[in-house]
């Protein structure tokens, strides 16, 4: 006599439960997406981020740097005085109004090939779409209309200007270089740089160094 095998209760899966399975599993597998995705956003929105800010502060203090060097005595200068505000007739852009100073030792940034040009006068201006540029001149070369253009960041999108007034004890933030008694270019106090990147946007300001109100010469 041949007894039947009996099926053992719960040995497989019913289809409601494969499909309840399936559901579960799909549901587990979205969250997990979504999460990894928004993390990868916020990782990529704070890098990218910190990767501007590391841009701002070194071009702002490659430029400081500058501006002291120009601001200490030397018996190179060919003004009394470290700035002044000046037009010139640039090869590219036409006629800029910029602040004016000089680098007797030059700067890495201002070169003949492999070498730092010496003896340069430069120009600070805002180009549009070019950002911040340099236009200099080594005093050795023999063609004064000579003049280089060096961008130190397209980053830079506007160039304002801080005035103090001493009688009033009160600042004054002007886009354009003001001009002074018997109609001279009046040097400012301060420098005001705005710093784009997309979304991005932050504001440094550069105090000259020697300027009434302006920080000592280290």
């Amino acid at each position: 006599m041949i007894i039947p095998r009996r099926k053992t209760p719960g040995a497989a899966f019913t289809l409601i439960e494969l499909l309840v399975a399936i559901a579960l599993m799909a549901m587990l597998l979205g969250a997990l997406l979504s999460f990894v995705f928004s993390m990868t956003e916020i990782w990529g929105g704070s890098g990218e981020k910190r990767l501007f800010d590391q841009h701002v502060n070194a071009a702002t203090q490659h430029l400081e740097s500058m501006l002291r060097r120009a601001a200490l005595p030397s018996s190179g200068r060919l003004h009394a005085e470290p700035f002044s505000i000046h037009e010139i007739r640039t090869p590219s852009y036409g006629t800029v109004t910029g602040l004016v100073f000089e680098l007797i030792e030059g700067d890495r940034l201002l070169h003949w090939g492999n070498t730092p040009a010496p003896l340069v006068t430069c120009t600070l201006g805002l180009v549009s779409n070019q950002g911040l540029v340099i236009f200099w001149r080594s005093l050795l070369e023999e063609d004064e209309a000579s003049i280089h253009e060096t961008a130190i960041t397209p980053l830079i999108t506007d160039l304002t200007y801080n005035y103090y007034d001493q009688d009033g004890g009160t600042w004054r933030n002007e886009r354009n270089v003001r001009r002074g008694s018997e109609n001279r270019w009046q040097v400012p106090e301060q420098i005001v740089l705005q710093f784009t990147y997309g979304k991005l946007q932050t504001t440094r300001t550069i105090t000259l160094p020697l300027a009434p109100g302006g920080a000592p010469v280290f």
